[in-house]
């Protein structure tokens, strides 16, 4: 009787702290929507910024968001994914592999400003782009790359090592045995982290402040200056610019992120199923 009780006081407080948790969560993007969202308009999302960004639209700065967003997805992405194949399929266990390990840990629990101070002196400066949005992209490449290597690499543990040994009895080689039969079981792992990086890049603010410089001007290539949504936000905020803007820019970044995970959960659902 006594273990029941321990037991039940103990799923009772877990159960207390999740509420509580999912309550202040509420609480916080409840606030931020009911603010932002009656000042979310079709002028405000097609009209670019004046005044700094008292007036006008957030245009550009949607359409930056986007281009910094993919430059980074698509440089980290194969960079990513091949250096957890390597990891999970080809590397022996060593001294080597175990360094490489520690270093990717303990890169992705860098500050994100270190980040935009490597950024800044090393692809703005020394390489020559000036603040562009590809100097945004690389830094923010570097900053998910762990996050991706780390969830593709869990996800191709998880399929089975008889999948391997039956492709390899076949006369399949071992890249064919990973590329035919190994990454398509574990696809919902490889979005999952993708999705991951996506979330964290578009919500950068620290290292894109360095590197991209933060032009309200409408973005022509990616050797253009730009502005990201969470840039524009901290800026208004920190400057006091325009309240209703930086609800709005708030609310509009909220739902944009709620949208990529929804369509994550959904996809990697529906990959999981097959």
């Amino acid at each position: 009787m006594s273990k029941n009780l321990k037991s039940k006081g103990f799923f009772g407080l877990v159960g207390f702290i999740a509420a509580l948790t999912l309550g202040v969560l509420i609480l916080i993007l409840g606030f931020i929507l009911v603010k932002g969202v009656p000042n979310i308009s079709w002028e405000f999302l097609s009209e670019a910024p004046t005044g700094m960004g008292r007036e006008g639209g957030i245009f550009p700065i949607i359409v930056g968001t986007i281009y910094v967003t993919l430059v980074s997805i698509i440089i980290a992405t194969p960079i990513g994914v091949a250096a957890a194949i390597y990891f999970s399929e080809y590397a022996k266990k060593g001294k080597l592999i175990n360094i490489i390990r520690f270093f990717t840990e303990v890169l992705a629990g860098i500050p994100s400003i270190i980040f935009g101070l490597f950024g800044f002196s090393f692809f703005v400066v020394f390489l020559g782009m000036g603040w562009s949005i590809l100097a945004g992209g690389l830094t923010l490449s570097m900053m998910i790359l762990p996050t991706l290597i780390r969830s593709t690499e869990e996800s191709l543990k998880t399929v089975p090592m008889s999948y391997r040994e039956g492709s390899l009895s076949l006369g399949a080689t071992k890249w064919e045995t990973v590329r035919k039969v190994v990454l398509p079981c574990c696809k919902s792992g490889v979005l999952t982290g993708l999705i991951l990086g996506i979330g964290r890049a578009i919500g950068e603010t620290a290292a894109l402040m360095l590197t991209i410089g933060g032009s309200l001007l409408m973005p022509l290539s990616i050797f253009d200056s730009t502005r990201t949504m969470a840039l524009h936000l901290y800026t208004l905020a920190s400057e006091g610019l325009s309240e209703e803007k930086t609800y709005a820019t708030a609310a509009l970044l909220i739902v944009v992120v709620l949208i990529i995970n929804s369509l994550a959960n959904y996809i990697s659902g529906r990959l999981a199923k097959e």
